[in-house]
């Protein structure tokens, strides 16, 4: 981050699969308000929203954004029949969905050799080291396979090899990852987040609920402890994503890529009026 910035801005964008549809809307409103980020800090689905900001920072980067999200290829990333993603997990036994989708989405829209140095404003994200049960940070070398860790989704997705180890995805470590924008320098951050740390828990009744429920407990544990250690000296702004939409609990509301004009729209509409009743 340029240290010759009074204020230091962050974008955070935080993880969430499909519901990461919402950053588009919120990145959209905050470039138009003529907000631009000195950093950019992602965490899964939020590390490639955040890898498109961070290589094209100006307003372009929403087009580029809403072309992708609404492409033929981001479709095919979860797009494989159930009896396809069966035979996968049978044959791989650890996911579902081949990477290969994704690999060349990430290529399109980010190139196939680019670098973190090479980017225009600077960009971390995170992952979940398998030998090291830990969190990783990428910030140089390659920026592919970074991204490609970092929304490696246990189960849906094989990890990624980077190096000398495998990742899964940054949500399960750090899911918005408020703290390494701090750790950087920003003093003011924009919190993108998709909405889920906003919604009610019940007790669950099914193996499904619970695991669910259980991944909350953790990615809200560590949000509540970064909020209450926030400095008094940041300025902080959690924007808004427009709520949830019907059906976002169900087991397979991963696959829905049909919302996604919906959510970005919605959050589009609630993070401009946010900006404009500063």
């Amino acid at each position: 981050m340029s240290s010759h910035h009074p204020h230091p801005v962050a974008f955070v964008l935080g993880g969430g699969g499909i519901r990461g549809a919402v950053q588009v809307g919120m990145l959209q409103a905050l470039l138009e308000h003529g907000v631009r980020p000195d950093l950019v800090v992602g965490s899964s689905i939020g590390a490639i929203n955040g890898a498109i900001v961070a290589a094209h920072p100006g307003p372009e980067a929403a087009g580029l954004l809403h072309r992708a999200w609404n492409s033929p290829q981001a479709r095919a990333v979860y797009g494989d029949s159930v009896g396809r993603q069966l035979h996968r997990l049978i044959t791989t036994r650890t996911h579902l969905n081949s990477p290969r989708p994704l690999q060349r989405l990430l290529q399109d829209l980010l190139g196939t050799d680019t670098r973190f140095e090479d980017l225009p404003t600077p960009l971390r994200v995170v992952a979940a080291s398998i030998e090291s049960a830990a969190e990783h940070w990428f910030t140089t070398g390659p920026l592919l396979p970074a991204v490609l860790a970092s929304a490696s989704v246990p189960g849906l997705l094989p990890p990624t090899r980077v190096g000398d180890e495998h990742y899964l995805d940054g949500g399960i470590v750090n899911s918005i990852p408020l703290q390494a924008a701090l750790d950087a320098g920003a003093r003011t951050v924009y919190v993108l987040h998709v909405g889920r740390v906003d919604e009610p828990l019940t007790a669950p009744t099914t193996p499904v609920e619970t695991a669910r429920v259980a991944f909350e407990i953790a990615r809200r544990h560590r949000w509540a402890r970064d909020l209450a250690e926030l400095p008094d000296h940041v300025d902080l702004h959690v924007l808004p994503t427009g709520g949830a939409l019907d059906g976002d609990q169900n087991l397979g509301s991963y696959k829905r890529m049909g919302t996604t004009p919906t959510r970005i729209d919605r959050a589009h509409r609630a993070t401009r009026a946010y900006l404009e009743g500063r």
